[in-house]
């Protein structure tokens, strides 16, 4: 096969190159230029995407004797990623901005200029296991990438190839080691690849502006702090609220809901914080097909965590979600992906972006 393989720069997707190449495919590097300014995006393991990256992964291309090309999707990334990222939080949600990335650019724009240049598949280097259209979580549970994967299609994981799930992380390191890349002691970037600083209320303030809002009390109503604005709040959330102590009853008080449109947060115990049922829309179903009837799964709502057995149903264009066992730190704006529990990898079912969880 003609494989396109998408390099980050980092030790992942150099193996995963590394993998196809021996594989004995056709294999092209690319790099994606997702910033405008890549000179500012990486603050040792923080960010992605800058210059530094950029030459990694073409010296791992160099090893490994393909052509390698940069192609800037800047403009694409700052739109459906950054944009809509700035637009969740102002509207009181927490999105995920590496779902998003995965549904638009790497496995859409990437691919389809992909399949128009003749290419059968782009590989990457994110950690699950994809064989026969079905999507599964990774061997390395601490590094499984499923749940980020999860808004694709059933047309979008067949052009898709992930060669490092099947492998813990600490082998691929050695094993990049041996093949002699460079980058195989190079630290994984960690946080939102364009907030660097990792001060995420900052960035936000910068673009969305003061939009003052009271922090009150989920039970009395009682105007507890004033704040700048929602974007600096999420559901769960536990420290930075400005407020002056704990509750009442002496324990800790956490965000239990958001409200945009009035600018009111809303805060209180972690009881109040338990839900037992969830509404996403947006369903993406990794067969093609959704459901047809209730269906017995396992729920996770976001990417590290909370995971509860569950029951789901398709209804329209999204999922009704009941819960065995209550969840919190549920957040309108993340995923709620859903999975059946397997010897070989639990499989992704499906996915849809959470809108509301009730108690």
């Amino acid at each position: 096969m003609r494989i396109l393989a998408a390099m980050s720069g980092g030790v992942d997707s150099a193996v995963a190159a590394a993998r196809m190449v021996e594989a004995g495919h056709d294999v092209v590097g690319v790099h994606l230029a997702l910033s405008s300014a890549p000179g500012t995006l990486r603050t040792g393991s923080r960010g992605c995407c800058s210059k530094e990256d950029a030459g990694d992964a073409r010296r791992a291309a160099d090893v490994l004797g393909i052509p390698f090309y940069v192609w800037d999707f800047a403009d694409r990334f700052k739109e459906d990623v950054i944009d809509d990222f700035v637009a969740s939080y102002a509207a009181g949600e927490t999105p995920n901005p590496c779902l998003r990335c995965n549904e638009k650019i790497k496995f859409s724009a990437l691919a389809d200029r992909a399949v128009a240049l003749g290419f059968d598949a782009v590989a990457t280097g994110h950690y699950a296991q994809l064989d026969g259209g079905v999507l599964r979580r990774a061997v390395d549970a601490d590094k499984d990438q499923s749940y980020v994967l999860a808004v694709l299609t059933a047309q979008q994981l067949s052009r898709a190839v992930f060669p490092v799930g099947d492998t813990p992380k600490s082998r691929i390191r050695e094993e990049a080691a041996e093949r002699g890349l460079a980058v195989a002691n190079k630290p994984d970037s960690h946080d939102i690849c364009f907030i660097p600083s990792g001060d995420t209320r900052a960035f936000l303030g910068a673009r969305i502006g003061v939009r003052p809002g009271a922090v009150v009390d989920d039970r009395s109503g009682e105007v507890l702090a004033q704040h700048d604005g929602v974007h600096g709040f999420t559901v769960g959330q536990r420290k930075g609220l400005g407020i002056a102590g704990p509750g009442p009853d002496g324990r800790p008080r956490y965000v239990t809901a958001i409200e945009p449109g009035s600018g009111t947060v809303r805060v209180g115990s972690a009881e109040q914080l338990k839900v037992g049922s969830i509404r996403a829309e947006r369903a993406v179903w990794t067969s093609g097909t959704a459901p047809v009837g209730p269906i017995e799964c396992v729920v996770q709502v976001r990417a590290h965590g909370g995971l509860a057995p569950a029951v789901a149903e398709a209804v329209g264009t999204g999922i009704e979600i009941t819960l065995r066992e209550p969840l919190t730190g549920v957040a309108a704006g993340q995923a709620a992906v859903l999975y059946r529990p397997d010897a070989a990898g639990d499989i992704v079912l499906g996915s849809g972006t959470i809108t509301a969880g009730e108690r």
